[in-house]
Formats: structure tokens, C-alpha cells, sequence
């Protein structure tokens, strides 16, 4: 029997689609983890479904949420960035 090697998958994972997802908002390039930490997912968990805000701020961390909060973002436009996040990365955030 062979055994599933998590290391291993998760590296051939990363290979292939590399450990950032990208988007530009105003010349300014943002990153978003491809994977992250279950301790990151309980966080997430914990943040209401109605708190744009609070979600991102998980996923971009302090210092990016800071430059990120300095644009005028509609709701639209984060519904859209978040649905081509799941879309691309398989983690689906901010569906209802």
C-alpha cells in the first residue's frame, strides 16, 4: 500500500501554481497566500460573513491591508477580486 505523502503534495501544489496569487489595484500589486495555516483558517472562520473588512485584513496582514485601505474599493470590486481568488485557488471566500 502506498502511503499519501502531505510534503509531497503540497510541494507539487506550490510547483505548479506558486505560493502567491497576485492582483493590482492602482499599479499596486497585492498578495494573497495560495494556501494557508489552519491557524489562518480558524481566523477566517471566526470573522462574520458580512465583514469584508476583517477577511481581508486576514488574508492580505497588516501591512498590505494598510496600503490596500488607502483605495476607493467598492464592495462590487472585492466581491469580484474574492471570487476570482476561489476560482483560482479552490479556496472559495465570501459566499454566501
Amino acid at each position: 500500500m502506498t502511503r499519501f505523502n502531505v510534503n509531497a503534495a503540497r510541494a507539487q501544489r506550490l510547483e505548479v501554481d506558486g505560493t502567491d496569487w497576485e492582483f493590482e489595484l492602482d499599479d499596486e500589486v497585492f498578495r494573497l497566500p495560495r494556501e494557508f495555516p489552519r491557524a489562518m483558517a480558524r481566523k477566517l472562520s471566526q470573522v462574520d460573513d458580512n465583514d469584508v473588512d476583517g477577511l481581508l485584513e486576514i488574508l492580505l496582514g497588516e501591512e498590505q491591508y494598510e496600503r490596500f485601505d488607502k483605495h476607493l474599493v467598492t464592495v462590487q470590486d472585492v466581491a469580484a477580486l474574492l471570487e476570482a481568488y476561489g476560482k483560482e485557488t479552490g479556496l472559495p471566500l465570501g459566499e454566501g
